[in-house]
């Protein structure tokens, strides 16, 4: 029995990476009869005799799933956004961030397109780019970590990383500009696979220089599946920092008397913007219909 991790997943095959080679394997009927479907990212038991014919037998226990785009055991997510075209969104940036705060995976903001902007919108990204790294979120600019690519990769040396963004953030460039060999590297396991060169419509995993890459579909939000609004005080780490302070345990941080989080945006040292944005999303988290799973009929039974 081999061990290996899916890097791709298209039209019910499943290509494992083992060992430096690349196997095309189909699942075992009995994922389907217990609801499982393999993801990418999937560390995976499997036989095989050669590299076109295997049978992919077990999934190993996942750290973490994402469900859009579909991926698991994720270590870091990040967030591309652009200074411009579109415009940065603080917004869009705090849906990212209690997405993958949910998914317990670790967040870095980049920002793409700094070069189109004008002194005072520099100026302005600063000075949320401190807003997010005095929470303790990383922030970088594209254009810098072109400079020292190799030290921002060594960082991530063997862990598992996705990039999460709108189509037209400047995604795949960001790929391809700090990873030269990436396309190379696409081409190469095309190839392997007998398959057309990779779109980005379909998940699939790189690895390049330790790192692996998962290269996925642009798009434009996240929804909160998953997310109850119980939860999400604990998804603030700014929150998290300051609640034990609260007068009652389960505080919402909106109305409750003595509330500490409260208190610490009164006073400057939680972001007013931030504290609207959890506001806006435990009302939205409040205001959603509940999903009921509707009662499966089987043959014989006339409830």
């Amino acid at each position: 029995m081999s061990q290996g991790v899916i890097i791709k997943a298209l039209s019910g095959f499943y290509y494992i990476e083992s060992d430096g080679m690349i196997y095309q394997t189909r699942a075992r009927g009995v994922f389907r009869k217990r609801g499982q479907s393999p993801l990418v990212g999937d560390v995976v038991e499997f036989e095989s005799s050669n590299l076109q014919e295997g049978t992919l037998t077990k999934i190993l226990p996942r750290k973490n799933t994402i469900v859009r785009p579909p991926v698991a055991n994720v270590d870091v997510g990040i967030i591309v956004m652009s200074a411009v075209e579109p415009e940065f969104s603080t917004h869009l940036v705090d849906r990212f961030l209690v997405y993958l705060e949910g998914l317990q995976v670790h967040p870095i903001i980049m920002v793409t397109k700094t070069d189109l902007l004008t002194a005072q919108g520099l100026e302005k990204l600063e000075d949320i780019r401190k807003q997010y790294q005095k929470i303790g979120y990383p922030v970088f600019f594209g254009q810098e970590v072109m400079k020292d690519k190799t030290q921002f990769l060594e960082a991530l040396k063997g862990q598992k990383v996705i990039f999460l963004g709108q189509s037209g953030v400047g995604k795949s460039t960001l790929l391809n500009e700090m990873i030269p060999d990436l396309n190379q590297e696409t081409g190469e396991i095309s190839n392997a696979l007998g398959r057309g060169r990779h779109t980005t419509r379909h998940v699939s995993l790189h690895e390049i220089e330790g790192v692996w890459i998962a290269d996925t579909p642009g798009f434009s939000t996240v929804d909160f599946m998953g997310i109850e609004k119980e939860d999400l005080p604990h998804l603030f780490p700014e929150f998290v920092e300051v609640e034990h302070e609260c007068k009652f345990r389960e505080c919402s941080h909106q109305h409750e008397p003595n509330c500490a989080v409260i208190a610490a945006v009164e006073s400057g040292d939680i972001w007013q913007e931030r504290y609207d944005h959890y506001l806006n999303f435990y009302e939205e988290l409040d205001q959603r219909k509940p999903v009921y799973k509707r009662k499966k009929i089987v043959r014989g039974d006339r409830t």
